[in-house]
């Protein structure tokens, strides 16, 4: 934990003082590097009790990625990571960008269907993963095309063939000299699945120039200082905490508190344990931590920013208003081009807007024939770049579908928007079947296939249903097979072993047959006009719940 007197010393020279973002880089590594060679004592970033400056992190990447080269790993080798936020993460990080390996973050809640689909697509030679990530993939171990290494960070016993494992401390005790890798803007560094409407999830293709862009236009919107100290509970597995916060950190210079996990009722004691400066969140975190008792910390911290995405206006005031910081929330991006559009701190703001387009890309609201519609009217949003390397490069293993996002040379993103006269875009809705819960996208698809697994059940169909919290509740609609009966608790602990604990329906009801159109195709809409009707099931009600710690 940073102490105070580091604090007084920030401006006190090499290693102690402002350490201002640091001209061009081209990749990942080359941003950790520069640091690393400018300013190797200053303190950079904490996890889990562990405090790394630029130059530890440079060093243990560089032990890694020896490690892992000598393991048999080389430049375009995917290596799948499945643990939660901890400093060998961060580690391996930046030991694929130095490698020239392509980084595939796992979400750490997939299970059975979920998890098997990722890692068949993406066909990791290395799978790093902690003890609940081994205990994932070998329940899916006999179903992969292709068997990965396993390398286990939290030791070689795991349900997992020996034959397969080697422990993560082995590998960084292996380490071979590593020549520079030959890695540029336009190399791939993450391949980053999301799962955004009907079908399976896909993987985003990220080049390192996509990476050192997010971080070099957020630090500026957001006005980071080097003297700030970034606060987030963010997962590595997405996107926001990888480029929105660690790469801005890194680019800045700042301080990054990196949380294992997020707890609302400790944010503010945890915000003045750590010399906060600026907090970065999700809207449900914000919502949470208005839920959670009022604190002597509340107003006891340093905190000057809060951002959260997306947080209506009324709840921002609220946050505003008990916990004495700003509050940013306007900003509207996706995993495959962030941001699409936002607003600068200290510029002109419109708080129930999504901020104006970024000038490194065209964004236009259209109708079904990508024809542009009037100011104020709804369409869909679509981007594509003035400047290289501000967007994905496509869908991994999927041209059709990267085509298909990108019909008439625009990048669909599947979302309703508007323009208002003085061009603010604003956020409606998901236009395809796409459910968004404990801030995950689930795809229905997904969600389905697993559901009907189960031997009882003949069809499924699911949807969204609004929630009293933020984002949406999940409703399944169930079609036993006949003669079969089932009990809520039955269906529960079903899902309970089969899915991520996010995409677990929180309301079911058995229905006779699935509203269906003359090509057989469920509809819908009809299952979302009826909502929660009497017959329905409400697991949450019934103390059906999945408790924090059996969420692996």
């Amino acid at each position: 934990m940073l102490s105070g007197p580091w604090l007084a010393g920030r401006d006190a020279g090499p290693g102690g003082g402002r350490c201002d973002a640091v001209g061009n880089v081209r990749s990942v590594w080359e941003a950790l590097a520069t640091q690393a060679a400018m300013y190797p004592e200053r303190p950079f970033v904490e996890c889990g009790g562990v405090q790394l400056s630029f130059a530890d992190l440079a060093s243990r990447a560089e032990a890694v990625a020896g490690g892992l080269a000598s393991a048999g790993a080389e430049g375009g080798s995917r290596i799948a990571v499945i643990a939660t936020n901890r400093i060998e993460y961060l580690e391996l990080m930046f030991a694929c960008a130095r490698l020239g390996c392509v980084l595939v973050p796992i979400n750490i809640y997939l299970k059975g269907e979920f998890l098997r689909h990722q890692l068949a697509d993406s066909q990791p030679r290395f799978v790093v993963a902690d003890d609940a990530g081994c205990g994932a993939v070998a329940q899916v171990l006999d179903d992969l095309p292709v068997v990965p290494q396993v390398i286990a960070l939290d030791g070689a016993s795991s349900p997992l063939p020996a034959s397969l494992v080697t422990a993560y401390s082995e590998l960084k005790g292996n380490a071979a000299p590593l020549p520079p890798a030959p890695v540029g803007p336009a190399s791939l560094f993450s391949i980053m699945y999301t799962s955004g409407t009907t079908g399976w999830s896909k993987g985003c293709m990220l080049p390192h120039g996509y990476y050192v862009h997010v971080a070099d236009v957020l630090r500026e919107a957001w006005e980071i200082d080097a003297l700030d100290h970034l606060y987030t509970a963010l997962p590595l597995f997405h996107l926001a905490a990888q480029a929105m916060v660690l790469m801005v950190a890194l680019r800045q210079g700042a301080y990054l508190v990196l949380e294992p996990t997020f707890s609302a009722s400790d944010l503010s004691r945890r915000w003045t344990e750590s010399a906060a400066t600026v907090f970065l969140g999700t809207g449900a975190m914000g919502i949470a931590a208005l839920a959670a008792p009022e604190s002597e910390f509340d107003r006891a911290h340093r905190v000057r920013l809060a951002i959260l995405i997306p947080f209506s206006p009324n709840d921002q005031g609220r946050f505003r208003e008990r916990f004495g910081v700003s509050v940013y929330a306007e900003l509207y991006g996706q995993t495959e081009c962030v941001p699409i559009s936002f607003s600068r701190v200290s510029g002109q703001r419109n708080p129930l807007s999504a901020g104006r387009p970024a000038p490194y890309l065209e964004v236009a609201v259209v109708d079904d024939d990508d024809r542009p519609v009037a100011v104020g009217e709804v369409g869909e949003i679509v981007v594509r770049p003035r400047s290289p390397h501000v967007m994905f490069q496509g869908y991994w293993r999927r041209a059709e579908e990267t085509l298909h996002a990108w019909s008439n040379l625009w990048h669909h993103t599947g979302d309703y928007g508007r323009f208002d006269a003085e061009g603010y875009l604003y956020f409606v809705d998901r236009k395809k079947d796409a459910i968004r819960r404990r801030g995950e996208n689930v795809s229905s698809l997904e969600l389905e296939a697993a559901i009907v697994r189960h031997p009882k059940i003949r069809e499924v169909a699911v949807h969204a249903v609004p929630s009293e919290m933020t984002e949406d509740e999940i409703k399944a609609c169930i079609v036993l097979v006949p003669g079969e009966e089932a009990t809520p608790e039955e269906l529960f602990q079903f899902f309970k072993q089969a899915l991520p604990y996010y995409a677990i329906p929180r309301y079911v009801e058995i229905v006779p047959e699935l509203p269906k159109n003359a090509l057989g195709r469920v509809m819908k809409h009809l299952l979302r006009d009826r909502g929660v009707t009497s017959a329905t099931w409400d697991f949450q009600a019934m103390g059906l719940v999945v408790e924090k710690g059996e969420r692996r």
